[in-house]
C-alpha cells in the first residue's frame, strides 16, 4: 500500500500557525480590553470618593480653598474618566479585530483540512481500486495456472 502525502501539507500547516498567532492575538487584545476597564472602574471609584468626601467638606464648616480643591479634583477625575471610556473603547475595537481575524484564520484552516479530507478519501478510493486490480490479477494468475495445470 503507497504511503498518503497531502500535497498541500505546507499551506495547512501555516494556516495553523496563522490561526495558532491570531488565537493569541485576541487573547492579548482581550487581555488588554480587561485592564482598560479595570483601570476605569478605579477612576470612577476615586471620582466617587471625592464627590463623598466633597459632600462630607460641605457638612463641616465651610472650607472654600478644600471645597474648591475638592471640586477641581472631581473635574480632573471626570476628565480622566472620559479618557478611559476613549481607551476602553478603542480596546473593544482591538477585541472585535482580533475575533474577526481569529475566525476568518479558523474558517481557512477548516477549508484546507477539508480539502485534505477530501484529498485522503480519493487516495483511499483510488488505492482500493489499484488494490482491487492487484487482487484480480492475482486471481486471473491462479486460476490460469491451474487450467494450464489441468486441475
Amino acid at each position: 500500500m503507497a504511503v498518503y502525502k497531502y500535497k498541500m501539507q505546507g499551506v495547512l500547516d501555516i494556516k495553523e500557525k496563522l490561526e495558532t498567532q491570531s488565537k493569541q492575538e485576541f487573547a492579548n487584545a482581550n487581555l488588554k480590553l480587561m485592564e482598560e476597564e479595570a483601570l476605569l472602574e478605579q477612576i470612577r471609584q476615586r471620582k466617587q470618593e471625592y464627590i463623598d468626601e466633597g459632600v462630607q467638606l460641605r457638612l463641616k464648616v465651610i472650607d472654600p480653598v478644600a471645597i474648591d480643591i475638592n471640586k477641581r479634583s472631581v473635574e480632573v477625575m471626570e476628565d480622566n474618566e472620559k479618557a478611559q471610556e476613549r481607551e476602553v473603547a478603542v480596546a473593544r475595537k482591538n477585541v472585535e479585530a482580533a475575533r474577526k481575524k481569529m475566525m476568518d484564520a479558523r474558517t481557512e484552516t477548516k477549508i484546507y483540512e477539508k480539502l485534505k479530507e477530501n484529498d485522503f478519501k480519493e487516495f483511499m478510493i483510488e488505492e482500493g481500486k489499484a488494490e482491487s486490480k492487484e487482487i484480480d490479477e492475482l486471481n486471473s494468475f491462479r486460476f490460469s495456472e491451474k487450467s494450464r495445470r489441468g486441475e
